[in-house]
C-alpha cells in the first residue's frame, strides 16, 4: 500500500482499525472523512442544525457500536450503503423526537388546529434521501481529493505532472493570487 492510500477515508484498513474505539486518530480521520455528509443529508431531510448534529453523533456511536464485528464484504454491499442505511434510521429518529414534542405540545395547548410543521417537512423516504446521499457523497470525494492534493509536496506535483518544480511554485503562486482576488471580490458583493 502506497502513502496515498493511507488518506482513503473508507480502506479496509482504517475499517478494522476502527474495531478499537481507543484508537483516537483512526476515530478521528473517519469523523473528519464523513461528518460533512451525514450532516449534510440530514439537513436536507430535512432536520434543523442541532437534530443533523445530533443525527451525526448519533450515526457515529452506531458505527461505534457496529466496528466491533464488522466485517466489511463488498458482496453484501458498499460501505456507502451501510452508512446511508445508519444515517436514514439516525435522520428517522430525530423526526420521531420532534414528532412527540409536537405532540406533547398539542396536549398542553388545544388552541391550533393547523397543520404542525412537522407534518409538512418530507419525511427520509427511501429514494429521495438515497439521491441526497449520492449528491453529497460526491461532494465529500471531491473535497477529500482536494485535501490529499494539497497535502502534495512540489516534488511529487513536478514529478506526477513531469514539468519542472518551478513551475509549480510559479503556478501555486498565480493560484493564490487568483483565490485572494477571488475573496476580495465575495467579501464585496456579499457584504
Amino acid at each position: 500500500m502506497n502513502a496515498d492510500d493511507e488518506l482513503l477515508p473508507t480502506r479496509q484498513s482504517l475499517l478494522s482499525r476502527l474495531r478499537d474505539w481507543n484508537d483516537q486518530e483512526s476515530w478521528k480521520a473517519f469523523f473528519d472523512a464523513y461528518w460533512r455528509l451525514i450532516y449534510n443529508a440530514a439537513i436536507k431531510a430535512g432536520l434543523t442544525d442541532s437534530e443533523a448534529q445530533d443525527a451525526v453523533q448519533e450515526t457515529l456511536i452506531s458505527v461505534m457500536k457496529k466496528m466491533p464485528d464488522f466485517h466489511y464484504d463488498a458482496k453484501k454491499g458498499s460501505f456507502k450503503g451501510w452508512l446511508l442505511n445508519l444515517t436514514r434510521w439516525r435522520i428517522a429518529d430525530q423526526f420521531r423526537k420532534r414528532q412527540r414534542g409536537v405532540e406533547h405540545q398539542r396536549r398542553n395547548s388545544h388552541t391550533s388546529e393547523e397543520t404542525a410543521t412537522v407534518e409538512r417537512i418530507p419525511g427520509p423516504d427511501g429514494a429521495e434521501l438515497e439521491a441526497v446521499w449520492d449528491e453529497e457523497w460526491e461532494r465529500n470525494l471531491v473535497v477529500t481529493a482536494i485535501e490529499r492534493v494539497k497535502k502534495w509536496t512540489v516534488s511529487k506535483v513536478a514529478a506526477t505532472l513531469r514539468i519542472n518544480p518551478g513551475l509549480v511554485y510559479l503556478t501555486k503562486h498565480r493560484i493564490n493570487r487568483l483565490i485572494k482576488k477571488e475573496i476580495t471580490y465575495l467579501r464585496t458583493k456579499m457584504a
